[in-house]
């Protein structure tokens, strides 16, 4: 989907800005809180699954049967890290994938903060 622009070149811009979209059904907000640095994996591989999904979610979820984070799965399918969260959170919601804790989930629970200062102060100086 090519238009021109005004000096009479193509403009391939807005074919990249539609396609993001139509991935996504318009939804820029994920379900889920995904940073760059989450890890994903395929707990259990469905290959019949994988046959109904959309190219980009099943090249995703292909993507993602060995652990993988969020920043690595935008760089190596070549989309945008927003597609990226929506479609890892929709594939979640499905119970396709296993999104795995980071800090920032136990950001509240004192418990798992103290046993975290606990081995920084064991590391060696």
């Amino acid at each position: 989907m090519s238009t021109e622009n005004g000096a009479g070149q193509p403009n391939r811009m807005r074919s990249k800005r539609i396609r993001p979209y139509a991935l996504t059904g318009g939804r820029t907000k994920p379900r889920y809180d995904l940073l760059v640095e989450t890890l994903i994996s395929v707990p259990r591989y469905d290959p019949s699954l994988a046959d109904s999904l959309m190219p980009e979610s099943r090249r995703l979820y292909e993507r993602a049967r060995t652990r993988v984070s969020i920043a690595e799965l935008s760089v190596s399918l070549g989309l945008p890290l927003g597609v990226i969260r929506v479609l890892v959170s929709d594939l979640a919601a499905q119970g396709a994938i296993y999104i795995h804790p980071t800090a920032y989930a136990y950001a509240h629970d004192r418990n798992v903060l103290e046993r975290i200062l606990d081995g920084l102060k064991r590391l060696p100086v």
